[in-house]
């Protein structure tokens, strides 16, 4: 009966977060990128940008208001489904949840009536502080989660006191070994998401020749700031991906496929492409690189690489071939998001700074706007790989998954999941509903700016 309702209730905490995780993303970088709009209407004057703030505005308050509803079935399962995870680490979890509650979701929350309605009420300072705060909020919130999140993963700063998680030094545990690699790599991961959303909307509007002038300047202005953001993102990556075989060798060599630890003085092959066989703690077949994993883990030549079989068997992670192969999708995406920027520099070189000349490359329009959905699968993957590989702890060392769960009826799990999936398959319906229209209606270009 356990064992099934562990993995009934696991199933629909993966179902709930993998939705709920589509919403905030985007909400992250669609505010920051409606901010930094608003900024420059209120700097150049162009009534250009107040139509881009009021067009924009109206995706992210859908988005909003689908993130917040789906988040709450997520949040009931610490109580229903996770009672005994509760239990052990509340004394830092529930208060970083609080925090998120208290400092970002309530400031968000707060503003975004301002942003939304203020518009000729509030002087256009003001408007621009509310948008700031909506901005900030929603980056505070990520902030927070990624700390919760990290903790579980690389904790610190606490002891265990009669099967309880007691606080001994609380800046320990929230600037944990994995809280800045967790923090930045997920803002950054956001913020590509939303600029590839506003770029790729852009080019579906530009391939079919509608307010060119208008989706020009909202595509031209995200490729800027993917221009910023994705160098950052593989920097980041790069010392995450280092600070996993530190501080979570499992997690590393199932994500690799390595099992064998690498002898002193010789480096740790890659594989490129494998098939993980955990019951055999062997590839089936491997296609590898000499070397270059010690080079990816540890930045040396012959760095010592961790390898499965030098892990206890019941301390390594489930589902080897999803981890390995979720990995090598989101940096499948990676490394085709840097081919269409290599794309779009060589066609804007040709272009010679006439938007007329890049604009015509429709074959290029066409890749930004088929790209919206990658970087949300690469989001998505991305979790899969740092929830999944964590298993079989739910804290790190300190709690399995196992242990963790409620003892409730495997009935009560199924049906609930059945109840979250009727729910969410409204909550996209109406979504798609209402962001179609919105898609097609187009900015008002006819819209004026308020008198304040």
């Amino acid at each position: 009966m356990h064992e099934t309702t562990l993995l009934l209730s696991r199933a629909q905490f993966a179902l709930t977060a993998i939705f709920h995780i589509l919403w905030p993303i985007l909400t992250i970088s669609l505010s920051a990128f409606i901010l930094v709009m608003e900024a420059l209407w209120i700097r150049k004057g162009e009534v250009v940008y107040y139509h881009h703030v009021r067009y924009w505005s109206k995706l992210l308050v859908l988005n909003f208001a689908v993130g917040v509803v789906s988040g709450i079935p997520m949040e009931f399962q610490f109580g229903t489904n996770w009672a005994p995870f509760s239990k052990f680490t509340g004394a830092f979890i529930g208060n970083i949840l609080g925090f998120e509650g208290a400092m970002a979701f309530m400031l968000e929350a707060g503003f975004i009536g301002v942003m939304l309605w203020g518009w000729g009420k509030v002087p256009r300072g003001v408007h621009l502080f509310a948008t700031a705060m909506v901005a900030l909020g929603s980056s505070i919130s990520s902030f927070w989660i990624m700390v919760a999140n990290s903790w579980m993963q690389t904790p610190a700063g606490v002891v265990v006191e009669n099967g309880r998680v007691v606080v001994v030094d609380y800046l320990a545990a929230i600037f944990n070994p994995g809280m800045a690699h967790g923090v930045a790599h997920m803002w950054l991961a956001a913020m590509e998401t939303g600029l590839c959303v506003v770029a790729g909307i852009s080019a579906w509007h530009l391939y079919r020749h509608r307010n060119m002038g208008f989706f020009a300047r909202s595509f031209k202005i995200a490729l800027g700031m993917l221009a910023v953001v994705a160098p950052l993102q593989v920097l980041v990556g790069d010392s995450a991906g280092a600070a996993i075989f530190e501080n979570q060798p499992a997690k590393g060599a199932a994500i690799e496929g390595h099992w064998e630890t690498n002898a002193p003085g010789k480096g740790a092959s890659w594989s490129l492409l494998a098939w993980p066989n955990k019951a055999e703690q062997r590839n089936d077949w491997s296609i590898e690189v000499p070397n270059a994993l010690s080079m990816l883990a540890t930045h040396t030549v012959d760095g010592k690489v961790t390898g499965m079989r030098d892990i206890p068997l019941q301390d390594q992670p489930p589902a080897i071939p999803l981890l390995y192969y979720a990995f090598r999708v989101m940096a499948g995406i990676g490394v085709l998001f840097a081919a269409l920027a290599l794309w779009t520099a060589w066609a804007m070189r040709r272009a010679r700074g006439q938007l007329s000349a890049l604009l015509s490359s429709r074959k290029l329009l066409l890749a930004w706007t088929l790209a919206i959905p990658l970087p949300y699968i690469a989001v998505e993957c991305g979790w899969i790989v740092r929830e999944v590989g964590r298993q079989p702890w739910s804290v790190y060392g300190l709690l399995r998954t196992s242990d963790a769960a409620s003892s409730v009826a495997s009935g009560a799990v199924l049906s609930s999941s059945a109840m979250f999936i009727v729910f969410y398959a409204v909550l996209l319906a109406a979504f798609f509903t209402f962001a179609r229209k919105w898609l097609r209606t187009g900015p008002d270009l006819a819209l004026q700016p308020p008198a304040i």
